[in-house]
């Protein structure tokens, strides 16, 4: 979903595969099509995205039965050169404990 930024044009803070990589964080045992919908995004493109963060090591995949369970890594590090050395742990806490109401986990609670 994007919103308009007041000056006729739209975009949002996150990339697609920031909005999957969210959501995975958010519910391990999402289905492509919930992904999708919440990202507001195709399924096509939720499944290629899925498979980029696999690759990159940021997400593991697991079929029990006949659905699928995703881990994220949490110290996979942020691609771009203005995060170096940066996990995406502490990212996706920040934004998952935003669904649950509850505060972020310190780095000492995490372990």
């Amino acid at each position: 979903m994007s919103l308009s930024d007041g000056s006729g044009g739209s975009w949002t803070l996150l990339t697609g595969h920031g909005h999957v990589l969210v959501e995975i964080a958010s519910n391990p045992e999402a289905r492509i099509r919930d992904i999708a919908a919440a990202a507001g995004i195709t399924e096509r493109t939720v499944q290629a995205i899925v498979a980029d963060l696999e690759a990159a090591g940021y997400i593991t995949r697991a079929r029990i039965g006949r659905r699928t369970r995703y881990t994220v890594n949490p110290d996979s590090l942020f691609r771009h050169s203005a995060q170096r050395g940066q996990r995406v742990g502490p990212f996706l806490d920040l934004l998952t404990s935003a669904d649950d109401g509850t505060a972020p986990r310190s780095d000492d609670e995490r372990g």
